[in-house]
């Protein structure tokens, strides 16, 4: 069974068309979508992503971005992020969103357990620990140890910190696909994984994928919307 792993998409629909575009390319489909939140904020295309999700039958949960939506969707406000373009960017994507995006982010959950091969299969948008918790490449072993003690998944997929990442610790597979739509480490491209699940092995890889940036740039400029995120996007970076 092979899985494709998403995280962090950020209403970035060109990102989604470029990664089915690579895998159609070399002749590779999928059996399951499995997507770990963020879906929404800060690319302009929040509609298109969550039917992009939708039209596939992705498993997907919650994000902070996603949570923080909804509170503005219930007619509430929150405290952070406190620095104004931010706040314009969930705005813009509020008042974006039609009704079945609304309804389908109001259907998702913080977490999933799945069970695929006679794997238990945990999608976390933090950590099993907490939905905030920051994983990343270099978070100690230790850390990891203390987590497959508190989880009972063989696989456990997370997004959040935007930082790929595969170990396999304990007995655990602890999978981050980085940002499909949203990178930090001064590589624009998207970041994605592939995961092949048999009744006796667990196979991972990591992507990264170019997808046209200048279409994600020409959408935020079209909708006024602030310029630092052009930059941003440009160059894979997280600039406020």
């Amino acid at each position: 069974m092979r899985i494709l792993l998403l995280s962090d998409i950020h209403g970035n629909l060109p990102a989604l068309i470029a990664i089915d575009r690579f895998f159609a390319d070399i002749d590779l489909s999928f059996d399951a979508i499995c997507n770990c939140g963020d879906s929404t904020v800060y690319a302009p295309f929040p509609n298109e992503t969550l039917q992009w999700l939708q039209e596939r039958s992705a498993y997907s949960i919650l994000g902070n971005t996603d949570h923080k939506v909804l509170t503005l969707l219930q007619g509430k406000t929150f405290n952070k992020p406190h620095d104004e373009e931010k706040r314009i960017m969930y705005r813009s994507t509020v008042q974006a969103l039609n009704e079945p995006s609304k309804e389908y982010l109001r259907s998702l959950t913080d977490s999933l357990i799945l069970k695929l091969i006679g794997l238990s299969i945990g999608l976390f948008h933090g950590s099993p620990d907490h939905p905030r918790e920051l994983l990343f490449a270099q978070t100690p072993d230790t850390r990891f140890q203390e987590l497959s003690q508190i989880t009972n998944c063989q696989v456990v997929v997370t997004g959040h910190s935007h930082s790929p990442y595969h170990k396999h610790i304990q007995g655990t597979h602890f999978i981050n696909p980085g940002s499909a739509g949203r990178m930090f480490d001064g590589n624009p491209e998207a970041s994605c994984a592939t995961l092949t699940l048999s009744e006796d092995e667990v196979q991972v890889s990591l992507h990264r994928i170019p997808y046209p940036v200048e279409e994600v740039v020409a959408a935020l400029q079209q909708q006024h919307l602030p310029e630092i995120y052009t930059d941003m996007f440009r160059q894979g970076r997280k600039l406020n």
